[in-house]
């Protein structure tokens, strides 16, 4: 069966023409896309891409895009959980809908970032035996990617939950990234046993005592492993998880600007720099973080992809492809397994919890 992502067409800052221009490039490219949001409007921005034949199914001829018509749409300053119910016809919300009637297999939006996690709980609802949801991000190093949770959906955090993201991200770290078996870590201010809150306590207990066939627990990591090839996966609370993500963007585009400046200082140095321009590049894709798309939502029964709000064209263009990927990589199935296989570890977790 093909894969066929449903794009909110009116999520992000520059909607819907960023969301067009994105979607025709992934439909030359053979990618199935629908456009959801006002029809008229997406109509006009389409002729913009001389693409004018669209039949009264909303379809393209010539490409596997179509257009499904939303007549509301759901702004950055909504409030998450009041607005899912009462636009039941934005963009965001009938992406969702249109997964759940086999429409589509995977959403992608740039959009409000807690209406998303409103939506996949509202409509997909959780997997069984998950808690909370959780927002994964991959951060590039020399050898492969590790694998960051949670990025934001939970403020605070139980043990359960940091031990319920292990599992979510060595499945995914294994669907994604294609390793086998997970080296898992909690972050926290030190490596020491004594170091960390009672919340890492108490989730490094758990992890310790029950061994996963799915991923091998490497015990307390700090800020400074998420470079380092010593695991593959960390998890942490969503409030220090976000906080960490946004230092690590901010440091790369410092970073580069800092190159950029001392190259400038020294005709030498601009010489070395024409030399190193195809490594330049490449360091450039690697931190730039348009390459990557947007970040999956683990732990709602549907393929999520949340993309920033000022997305580029070329971010949401690969936020597509990955979330078709992951569909057709059958990702949520893999989660849904490793939930019910992980009972015990589960179990064992709250029993953590309710005893500190």
């Amino acid at each position: 069966m093909s894969t066929t992502i449903a794009l909110d067409a009116f999520g992000g800052d520059n909607c819907p023409a960023v969301e067009v221009e994105a979607a025709v490039a992934a439909a030359r490219e053979g990618l199935s896309v629908i456009l959801v949001g006002d029809r008229d409007r997406l109509a006009a921005e389409l002729a913009r891409h001389d693409l004018h034949d669209i039949d009264a199914a909303g379809a393209l001829r010539g490409l596997p895009l179509r257009v499904h018509h939303a007549s509301e749409v759901i702004t950055m300053d909504d409030t998450p959980s009041k607005v899912v119910r009462s636009k039941t016809d934005a963009s965001m919300p009938v992406c969702f809908d249109l997964v759940k009637l086999g429409v589509a297999q995977a959403v992608i939006s740039a959009g409000n970032s807690g209406a998303m996690l409103a939506c996949g709980l509202l409509k997909f609802g959780r997997l069984k035996g998950i808690d909370r949801p959780a927002i994964s991000a991959s951060v590039p190093r020399p050898r492969g990617q590790c694998v960051l949770l949670d990025m934001g959906a939970n403020v605070e955090c139980k043990p359960i939950n940091l031990v319920q993201f292990a599992v979510m991200g060595a499945i995914f770290a294994r669907t994604s990234h294609g390793v086998a078996r997970a080296r898992v870590g909690v972050l926290s201010n030190g490596t020491e046993e004594g170091k960390g809150t009672e919340l890492t306590r108490a989730a490094h207990r758990a992890l310790s005592a029950h061994p996963s066939a799915d991923f091998s627990y490497a015990g307390y990591v700090e800020g400074k492993d998420i470079f380092k090839d010593r695991v593959d996966v960390i998890v942490t609370d969503g409030f220090t998880g976000n906080i960490a993500l946004k230092v690590m963007e901010a440091t790369a585009v410092a970073f580069a600007e800092q190159l950029r400046a001392a190259v400038e200082e020294r005709t030498l140095s601009k010489v070395g720099a024409l030399l190193m321009r195809p490594t330049f590049a490449l360091f450039k894709q690697r931190l730039d973080p348009d390459t990557y798309g947007g970040a999956p939502l683990l732990g709602v029964e549907g393929v999520t992809i949340i993309s920033h709000g000022g997305a580029s064209p070329r971010a949401l263009l690969n936020g597509i492809r990955l979330a078709g990927q992951y569909a057709a990589r059958d990702l949520t199935p893999a989660l849904r397994l490793a939930a019910q296989a992980h009972k015990d570890l589960f179990a064992a977790a709250k029993r953590e919890e309710s005893a500190s």
